[in-house]
């Protein structure tokens, strides 16, 4: 495969707007935990983490596309070509093999459940969703298209399990919540 200068500065662009999105998101949410109630400050730390994991893995990724990829010949420096490195496709589920779960477990944090139903749902949600990232990635890295469809398929399993627990549990939480928190 071969990438124009055109092509490949827009892909270098994008990692790079991504990585310094998540840095400052990282940041802002770290400075403003004293602007919020005591009770959805877990919250933030949980999102914190989440953009700072998200942001090191997108670095990873960045220094995977660029190795990934070499500058042409000094005759055509307009063409970057595929190296002898491959792009590292695990970073991004890495990545996600953490942050899904601590996302799931915020949304928990934000609804400020009782323990026990906070517990009982973490206890559930965290699973299905490491199962579904792991399902995921042998179809990720597989060649073949079958494979890929049953992993898919297989994957898609806790995806669905864990909407219905999103929607359908949570959703009978908002009965128990404040008029503007319900809505």
């Amino acid at each position: 495969m071969q990438l124009d200068a055109s092509q490949w500065s827009t892909v270098y662009n994008i990692l790079s707007f991504g990585l310094v999105s998540m840095l400052a998101t990282t940041v802002y949410t770290l400075v403003s935990q004293n602007r919020v109630l005591p009770k959805y400050r877990n919250a933030l730390v949980l999102s914190s983490m989440v953009t700072f994991i998200a942001a090191y893995h997108y670095l990873r990724i960045f220094d995977s596309f660029k190795d990934a990829t070499k500058e042409g010949t000094f005759e055509v420096v307009t063409d970057y070509n595929v190296s002898s490195m491959a792009f590292n496709e695990g970073y991004r589920y890495v990545d996600w093999i953490l942050t899904v779960p601590l996302l799931l477990v915020e949304v928990i944090a934000v609804l400020a459940l009782a323990k026990e139903a906070a517990r009982s749902l973490i206890t559930r949600l965290v699973p299905a969703s490491a199962a579904m990232i792991a399902l995921g990635y042998p179809g990720e890295v597989s060649a073949d298209q079958g494979e890929k469809i049953m992993w898919g398929v297989l994957s898609t399993i806790p995806f669905l399990y864990i909407l219905y627990v999103l929607f359908v549990e949570l959703g009978k939480s908002l009965e128990r919540q404040p008029a503007g928190v319900a809505e």
